[in-house]
């Protein structure tokens, strides 16, 4: 994390938003020998009604505390959606944190009670989208939702994640916007430090999509996933709170062509399972646990 370990998060963000933002976007001619992409500093300090200086001192850091009423001008001239709007006042009004002392995430005993009765794809995940817990179903749809598993390394370096997913190039942009998103100022967070250390060295995609600076939020929502045994399948997801981690539940539309699907899975998943546990040389049964 180059960009906040330089103690300027609010300029390194300033500097990737308005480098998305086309003159055209902004209701500026092209021009031509433009050198940098999107706005230059001066557009940008002349559209939101301030200084080129100031606006400078801004994204070098050297003024670390612009008034709302910038900010607010900035956010319309870089056309920041509410989450980014939130973001960009975060970073300003950011302060030191204390350094972290790593502490494993925990799933509430009363989690995995709930695991165990769900017929739908269930898992626990944590702050950085590490599987904490899952039950069979969700190791049924995806066996990298495992606890142990990390679903955006899974993502990003998985290609069979990469073919489960309909649209991977929405979801490892929606990932990684979610993850900026969730970090937010706890940048010394040991265990974000580390995924996305590793994740910088070893995809491209992540390089890409982390310079972007993009956050929005990832609770609700539909996605198509392609099955390798029972197809494509469109599914809900939902994210929960509890505690300090995450419940997330895939469902189907009920008695659309996904829910046979998802209970055709449900029965070759109960099925294999059966298998393993009765499989014993000759037909013999496992012996009983006294």
């Amino acid at each position: 994390m180059k960009d906040e370990e330089s103690g300027n998060r609010l300029g390194s963000y300033l500097r990737a938003r308005r480098e998305l933002v086309s003159p055209a976007q902004a209701g500026l001619p092209p021009g031509g020998n433009r050198r940098v992409p999107g706005l230059r500093r001066e557009e940008v300090a002349l559209l939101a009604g301030i200084s080129p200086d100031y606006y400078l001192r801004l994204e070098r850091g050297r003024d670390k505390n612009p008034s709302p009423q910038v900010l607010a001008s900035l956010a319309r001239v870089l056309e920041l959606d509410d989450i980014e709007r939130t973001y960009l006042l975060g970073l300003a009004t950011a302060r030191p944190r204390a350094p972290h002392r790593k502490r494993p995430e925990h799933v509430p005993a009363r989690v995995h009670e709930l695991l165990a009765h769900l017929q739908i794809p269930a898992f626990v995940e944590g702050r950085a989208f590490d599987v904490l817990a899952s039950n069979p179903m969700a190791v049924a749809l995806s066996p990298r939702l495992r606890p142990g598993h990390n679903r955006l390394r899974s993502l990003l370096l998985d290609p069979e994640e990469q073919a489960f997913h309909q649209d991977w190039t929405k979801a490892t942009a929606d990932f990684i916007a979610a993850l900026r998103t969730t970090i937010g100022d706890d940048t010394d967070n040991p265990r974000f430090v580390e995924l996305v250390g590793e994740l910088a060295l070893s995809s491209q995609r992540f390089r890409t999509l982390w310079a972007r600076h993009d956050v929005r939020s990832l609770d609700g929502g539909t996605t198509t996933v392609h099955h390798p045994v029972v197809g494509e399948l469109r599914l809900h997801r939902d994210k929960l709170p509890v505690d300090d981690v995450i419940l997330v539940v895939y469902y189907p539309d009920k008695n659309s062509d996904s829910d046979e699907k998802l209970r055709l899975l449900a029965a070759l998943s109960s099925t294999e399972s059966a298998g393993t546990a009765d499989d014993s040389p000759a037909g013999i049964p496992p012996p009983k646990t006294p």
